[in-house]
């Protein structure tokens, strides 16, 4: 996509960490890149890769060019 903007990230959330999010207690997630920029997403964005243990793995975010959440691709 052009003006499209990609970051890596490393995430490790155990269940329990991810119940907030889905008791509302906690909205966005906020990860820092490979690159060593902040980033901050909504939470939901990560419930295709929830599982009983979590979330675990490296991950793609990528941006349109505003910034604005275009989407998230499992890595590893």
């Amino acid at each position: 996509m052009p003006g499209s903007h990609s970051y890596r990230f490393s995430l490790q959330l155990s269940s329990n960490e991810m119940a907030r999010y889905y008791q509302g207690t906690a909205r966005d997630i906020s990860v820092r890149a490979d690159n060593g920029q902040q980033l901050r997403f909504a939470a939901r964005h990560l419930r295709p890769f929830l599982t009983t243990s979590g979330i675990q793995g490296h991950f793609l975010l990528t941006t349109d060019k505003n910034n604005q959440f275009h989407s998230i691709t499992k890595l590893s």
